[in-house]
């Protein structure tokens, strides 16, 4: 079985995504980890993350892998990496590269053909699985996204900075030609600005469980 959480930074997707891979025994996979992993591959090698073709190039020689909570791009834990500025600046021309988004679906269907998964992301609905079994659309008003992605970062940037950068992030993933940002068309869109999160998680199973609820 395939469940796919899609929606924008600070949504809820992973902790969600992670929680329901719990209880029902799946495997977690965190696409937008994967993503931000490469991405500090990219400044680690001292290549441009707009240089389009070096990228490309450099990430076809990278591994990532996932054990527990940690996130380890060949071998090396990166885990409070990616989530630092500078990594949250590089995704962004990263993801869009097409060659990397191409490479990286690539890697996402093979390792899902073999799990039962949770899978987390952009285009997890629309562009990696369209046939999940399950697709769910997290959002979240701005403000408390924000808040949440501050509690997340070693930086100790400002609201107001965390703010502005998933505003540019929205923006350019919406508007992106390759894998946009995107709801699903059947997909169930879950709002998750004042819900607590074992709201949202039985609100989530309730739709696993019950496929008249709105699953398959």
């Amino acid at each position: 079985m395939i469940i796919a959480i899609d929606g924008p930074s600070g949504s809820g997707k992973s902790s969600t995504a992670k929680q329901i891979a719990n209880i029902l025994g799946f495997v977690y996979l965190d696409t937008g980890a994967m993503y931000r992993a490469v991405s500090v591959g990219v400044l680690r090698s001292g290549i441009d993350p707009y240089d389009t073709k070096a990228v490309a190039e450099a990430v076809k020689n990278m591994s990532v892998r996932f054990e527990g909570n940690k996130v380890l791009l060949d071998g090396t834990d990166v885990t409070l990496a990616i989530r630092e500025d500078a990594a949250n600046k590089a995704v962004t021309p990263v993801s869009a590269n097409p060659e990397v988004r191409t490479l990286l679906v690539e890697k996402q269907r093979a390792y899902a053909a073999d799990h039962d998964v949770v899978m987390e992301g952009r285009d997890i609905g629309t562009v990696v699985f369209p046939d999940a079994d399950h697709k769910f659309y997290l959002v979240a008003d701005l403000d408390v996204r924000a808040a949440r992605r501050l509690k997340e970062s070693p930086d100790r940037l400002s609201l107001e900075a965390v703010k502005a950068d998933l505003r540019r992030r929205d923006e350019h993933d919406a508007a992106r030609t390759h894998s946009p940002l995107r709801k699903a068309d059947d997909a169930i869109e879950i709002d998750t600005t004042t819900l607590t999160f074992d709201e949202q998680i039985k609100k989530i199973l309730f739709y696993i469980k019950e496929p008249k609820n709105g699953g398959k």
